[in-house]
């Protein structure tokens, strides 16, 4: 990744917007090499007298352990292996030379995270975020008790101090309700499918909202291809106001990757190092950009087209230019905004970057959005910035209480019910601001300073 692509996903991460699913390549040792996974996958062949000398396949040794055992030990009950998995997973979790991966515990520190889904029955991840932050964790599995129906919870915005984390193939327990093997896996993806028992909605909902960050998942071809659109609300191909990135170890067959650079250029595909490096510079980045958000006021040199800005102002180019020019020159110099507090599509994106990508990226992780309304734009039917207010519109559902469109008339007169093509919900339900020509009168002068004061205020700086 480059150094753009880097301040993208780490300024998605500041606003919450990317969920890391965890797979099994990130449960190695400090080398990344001895997998947690060969080592189950082992002692499980002890337990039954397979020959532990012939290598496993990387990352699938569990699943090649359970087939040997199927194929050669053709009396033994597979629904008892799911009681020894169990057994082993609990025996190695409790063995006191275990410490949690460092990739785990690397993910686990950073607090940008609220949402986090592991591919593996283990409870490590679970362990790493309890040492700094309550875990509310929901399992999914097709064969779960009737009275087990946890889902994300309706508040769980709210809940500051807590994490949610999803076993998206159930966690380990002695009944047959965690994937073991790939047939199990088959299995919860029919689930996920067709919606079956204990589906969790709520929490593939936010799953397609936000972005996904899949790190060592190692899913088999067609397991990527699926998941990756089961948790997009549009087919690959089209246009997906978000972004996902998988970083996978090389693997010889790169059908999913090929795939995903056809069809999903949407998807980030990064093989060129292991997950667990990806992780380690992951880490040391956020860790640097934290201590430069609270380094004093001046103390940093601005850097223009950075993400996560205060206000991020929509216009239509072909007839409001001027009054956007003018409405940013006023925030900058009323308000005393920076470069970067203001998303303004003429200084926000920097040659080379991929225009669309760049602009929702800015609509995901802005505080304030502020379409500019004029008669001239209302006549406009297919422009640009009707897909921009689309977008906003659907973040704006998942922040319902929270003031987000601050639209302003930028006419002249000032007459909100002669918009025609404005979204009827914020035609009934927002006040609309008059910033004639793009400079505000005084009631919204001070509708913009209360707003500012409300981002300073909940980032601990001065009004």
């Amino acid at each position: 990744m480059n150094e753009r692509q880097w301040k993208i996903l780490l300024a998605q991460m500041a606003g919450g917007l990317v969920v890391p699913v965890l797979g099994p390549q990130l449960a190695t040792d400090g080398n990344g090499v001895d997998s947690l996974q060969a080592d189950l996958a082992q002692r499980l062949r002890q337990r039954h007298d397979l020959d532990v000398t012939q290598p496993l396949p990387r990352f699938r040794e569990l699943n090649a352990a359970i087939s040997e055992i199927k194929a050669l030990r053709s009396e033994v009950k597979l629904q008892d292996v799911y009681g020894d998995v169990c057994e082993l997973i609990r025996e190695l979790s409790s063995d006191p030379r275990l410490v949690v991966p460092l990739p785990i515990r690397q993910l686990a520190e950073i607090t940008d995270f609220r949402l986090f889904v592991t591919l593996t029955p283990d409870d490590l991840l679970a362990r790493a975020l309890r040492s700094r932050v309550a875990v509310n964790e929901i399992v999914h599995s097709p064969y779960l008790p009737t009275s087990e129906k946890d889902d994300l919870p309706l508040d769980w915005q709210e809940r500051t101090s807590e994490v949610q984390l999803l076993y998206l193939f159930g966690k380990a327990s002695m009944a047959p309700q965690f994937a073991i093997h790939d047939e199990d896996v088959l299995e919860y993806a029919h689930n996920v499918i067709s919606r079956g028992s204990h589906w969790r909605e709520r929490f593939f909902g936010e799953l397609r909202g936000r972005n996904l960050l899949l790190l060592g998942s190692n899913f088999p071809d067609w397991l990527g291809r699926f998941f990756l659109r089961a948790t997009n609300k549009n087919r690959l191909m089209g246009e997906n106001n978000k972004r996902d990135w998988l970083i996978e170890e090389p693997q010889a067959d790169n059908g999913l990757t090929l795939f995903l650079r056809s069809f999903s250029r949407d998807t980030e595909v990064l093989t060129g190092s292991s997950p667990a490096k990806f992780v380690a510079e992951l880490h040391q980045r956020w860790t640097a950009a934290r201590a430069s958000a609270v380094a004093p006021v001046g103390s940093a040199v601005e850097e223009p087209g950075l993400q996560g800005a205060v206000f991020f102002v929509s216009y239509s180019r072909s007839t409001d230019q001027a009054a956007a020019t003018a409405f940013v020159a006023w925030l900058r110099v009323e308000l005393k905004l920076s470069v970067r507090e203001i998303w303004y599509d003429r200084q926000a994106i920097e040659p080379g970057d991929r225009y669309g990508h760049a602009i929702f990226d800015g609509i995901k992780s802005c505080h304030y959005f502020v379409p500019l309304v004029s008669r001239a734009s209302d006549a406009l039917a297919e422009k640009f910035f009707r897909r921009e207010w689309k977008a906003a519109l659907e973040r704006e559902t998942g922040i319902m209480g929270q003031t987000f469109v601050v639209p302003q008339i930028v006419d002249a007169d000032y007459d909100p019910q002669s918009y025609v093509r404005v979204p009827p919900p914020w035609m009934e339900g927002l006040d609309f601001g008059h910033s004639p020509g793009g400079v505000p009168d005084a009631r919204t002068a001070g509708t913009l300073k209360r707003l500012l004061r409300a981002v300073r205020s909940l980032a601990g700086e001065p009004a």
